[in-house]
């Protein structure tokens, strides 16, 4: 490897260790931010399951362009290649997988059940750098946001700010 390619993969490895959020997008699919964690060389996935982030286009042994973001200023750092890589449910791979994802899933509606939940209903994905940096783009690529049903607007309650007015008062 030479030196290029070595930073290269130092890059992609640490900023996305360091990031909780990447932009994934695969073959014909706009990117969609997803939370992941970084387990021996690759950036692992949960998804595709009731109360669990969409995967869509990210197919086993298809490929992935994986957008890193800076955690503190938020602002492009990388955009890198991946192969996608699932894993089967209840491999050592899947176990050792599962381990790390299920301490960074936040708001689990089932505790400690989720492991198995994820191994009936969900899947894993590995997302194993191909050692192909991108460059970055010029522009801001701005769009409206992916549908999700994770996302509502409803009109605030028709009492709230009157509690809140009440709260400042007694405080006072």
């Amino acid at each position: 490897m030479t030196s290029s390619e070595l930073l290269d993969q130092a890059l992609v490895e640490e900023a996305t260790k360091k990031s909780g959020l990447v932009w994934v997008g695969g073959p014909g699919v706009p990117a969609r931010a997803l939370w992941h964690v970084w387990h021996e060389g690759a950036a692992c996935l949960i998804g595709d399951g009731p109360g669990e982030q969409p995967l869509p286009g990210l197919v086993d042994g298809g490929t992935a362009e994986v957008t890193v973001r800076s955690k503190d200023k938020g602002g492009r750092l990388v955009v890198w290649t991946a192969k996608v890589v699932e894993l089967p449910p209840g491999s050592e791979a899947w176990t050792a997988a599962v381990g790390e994802l299920k301490g960074k899933r936040l708001n689990a509606p089932d505790g400690e059940a989720m492991t198995e939940r994820w191994a009936r209903e969900c899947r894993v994905l590995r997302l194993e750098p191909t050692g192909v940096t991108l460059p970055l783009p010029d522009g801001d690529l701005a769009a409206r946001p992916l549908p999700s049903p994770a996302t509502t607007r409803e009109p605030i309650p028709a009492g709230l700010p009157k509690l809140l007015v009440r709260r400042r008062r007694r405080g006072q």
